[in-house]
């Protein structure tokens, strides 16, 4: 085993230039961003000139930025896609995430990460990404610890894992859902959720078994227990999902899991964060605050009843306690937290999610702004904090790269030397005919006070160190300080690692010769790698078939039989088929046990 050092980086989303700077202050090492078009989050798009300055801002710290051009290209669009990969590789950014191996074949100057959507799901394809040319591989959400690890065992390539947020129960890029039920397919940016719908459970004939219930609707992630046992496993790069969220839930989100990663770090010898600089904050971070589904570790602790949320897909958010009383408009409640005028109450009444606002507070009585559906003993969740988050976004967010000074006094000028924690080093030199010093203690002491300061800038001074000490007055000190911090930061972001492009291996071969329509070939470029790389039979992906009748649009490690006490394998009283049913539309269950998988097959 290779003892080099190991970069490990925090990866947060970003929707935007604002929500970018606020993942980098509070301690990203890595961001995601998408861009105009050809990205999986059609509302979170952005200019290249936004994400160039993105590049900027984060390049300072050594805070890497991924584009996102992972959605499924079509012929007809191949030609833009090349022009807007090539927009983003002049704009600086450090790699692209894709799913379509169109890319491969466009000769982008980039490394290319394979995107959660290429289905990283097994030893096999992680090693084929790897040979062929990617420098990273994102692994699928639906994995358990033990098989990151098995993975991580058998690949050098850089791994990036989810660590919180929403999950997609179906395996990533192998969903259809959205288009069997519009034109709006995931796989080209336009998932609709229907995963997040109610459907009856039914025998296909009439019977219900379970009606109108969110029974594909899963948990969001939590895995903030796991993070040594994922570095242990050999994730390399922690993301964090939610480019459609907002800043408070990003600047809370990021700043627990640097607090979290940073201690895991710690404890290991080898490892070493990715970027530089400390984040501080006004503000204590807590996940449970933020919009959750009831985050957990879902799989990865092995596949599991509980995972799912069947009631409601919306944000209960956390536990209050149960109601004990009730009178007339306002009620009192068996918990100890306190709770404010403005947060956001919600409970669940006639199977489903009811959401109010608490209008006043009195002692132990709380009068909310609609008391319907409020009894005794109904559990009560608080879904918005809004104490908490009016101290996020108040909260002043600073990050700051250490750095020491030396200046050197000349008869005819002053030089200035700045060294960061990184060894990166600027000189700045200011003529000015200096004498000496009349007072040379109160000299020392105002020049030491002069170029610690470092005001708005990235750096935090930590040491002065002075060489034949003269005299200068305050002004001439700061003038140079600003022009010495200024080069210092210039030098960082001219320093900041060369990108290696992606490099197509010709003698790497797919694991798999005979491509069915799960594989999302839409293009020929696409069919072209493939076959270039040991396939024999292509099917034509999915997106391209005017209809999914008759075919698998879902296939996932979730379970329905599993989380209602139903297993195939444990003797369970419904045993016949069963079918996923909402309106018109019929999904048609099937179970491979061997695999523990569960597919949804369209039938209409």
């Amino acid at each position: 085993m290779s003892h080099s050092i190991r970069y490990i980086e925090l990866l947060a989303p970003a929707k935007d230039y604002l929500s970018a700077v606020d993942a980098v202050d509070c301690g990203a090492d890595a961001v995601y961003i998408g861009a105009m078009a050809f990205g999986a989050r059609h509302a979170a798009t952005n200019t290249t000139e936004d994400i160039a300055r993105v590049v900027e801002y984060a390049h300072k710290f050594g805070v890497k930025v991924y584009a996102t051009l992972n959605t499924l290209i079509f012929d007809n669009e191949l030609e833009a896609a090349k022009a807007q990969a090539e927009e983003l590789v002049a704009a600086g950014v450090d790699a692209l995430i894709v799913q379509d191996m169109a890319y491969c074949r466009m000769g982008l100057q980039i490394p290319l990460h394979a995107s959660t959507q290429t289905a990283c799901s097994s030893a096999e394809q992680v090693e084929f990404f790897e040979r062929v040319g990617f420098a990273r591989a994102i692994l699928e959400r639906n994995l358990s610890g033990a098989e990151i690890a098995a993975i991580g065992d058998k690949s050098t390539i850089e791994l990036e894992a989810f660590i919180h947020g929403a999950i997609c129960v179906c395996h990533s890029g192998r969903c259809y859902l959205s288009r069997s039920m519009s034109e709006r397919s995931g796989n080209r940016g336009e998932c609709s959720q229907p995963c997040r719908l109610p459907y009856d459970l039914t025998d296909g004939a009439g019977h219900i078994y379970i009606k109108s219930k969110h029974l594909l609707s899963v948990s969001d992630l939590d895995l903030s227990s796991r993070i040594g046992q994922m570095l242990d496993a050999g994730v390399n790069s922690f993301k964090i999902e939610g480019r459609l969220k907002d800043r408070v839930y990003l600047r809370n989100i990021v700043s627990h899991y640097r607090r979290l990663l940073d201690r895991e770090i710690a404890l290991r010898g080898g490892c070493q964060r990715a970027s530089v600089g400390l984040s501080t904050i006004e503000f204590t971070p807590n996940p449970a605050k933020s919009f959750t589904r009831g985050g957990g570790v879902y799989l990865f602790d092995g596949k599991r009843a509980g995972v799912a949320s069947f009631d409601t897909p919306k944000a209960l958010g956390e536990r209050l306690g149960q109601i004990t009383k009730v009178i007339g408009d306002r009620f009192m409640t068996d918990s100890k937290v306190e709770v404010a005028t403005g947060d956001g109450i919600c409970f669940i009444a006639g199977g489903e999610a009811v959401g109010t606002n608490i209008n006043k507070v009195e002692g132990v009585w709380i009068t909310p702004n609609r008391i319907d559906g409020i009894k005794v003993g109904t559990e009560l969740y608080r879904n918005f904090d809004r104490v908490f988050s009016t101290a996020v976004e108040r909260s002043r967010i600073r990050r700051a790269i250490d750095a020491q000074i030396e200046v050197t006094f000349s008869e005819q000028s002053i030089t200035a030397k700045a060294t960061d924690c990184q060894g990166i080093s600027a000189t700045a030199t200011i003529d000015y005919a200096s004498a000496e010093a009349n007072n040379p203690d109160k000299m020392q002491q105002t020049l030491v006070q002069q170029m610690s300061k470092s005001g708005e800038t990235i750096f935090n001074i930590t040491d002065v160190t002075i060489n034949n000490l003269r005299f200068a007055p305050a002004g001439v000190l700061a003038q140079l300080r600003r022009e010495l911090l200024e080069r210092l930061e210039q030098t960082r972001v001219a320093n900041h690692p060369k990108r290696t492009p992606f490099v197509e291996n010709s003698e790497a071969k797919f694991h798999i010769t005979t491509l069915s329509e799960q594989e999302n070939v839409t293009n020929s470029l696409s069919r072209s790698f493939y076959t270039d790389h040991g396939a024999v039979a292509i099917s034509n992906g999915l997106d391209l078939r005017q209809s999914t009748a008759g075919c698998r649009v879902m296939v996932t490690d979730y379970c329905i039989r599993r989380e209602i006490g139903q297993c195939l394998l444990k003797n369970p009283t419904i045993k016949g088929e069963l079918y996923l049913e909402r309106g018109r539309k019929r999904y048609k269950l099937s179970f491979d046990c061997n695999r523990c998988q569960m597919s949804l097959i369209d039938t209409l």
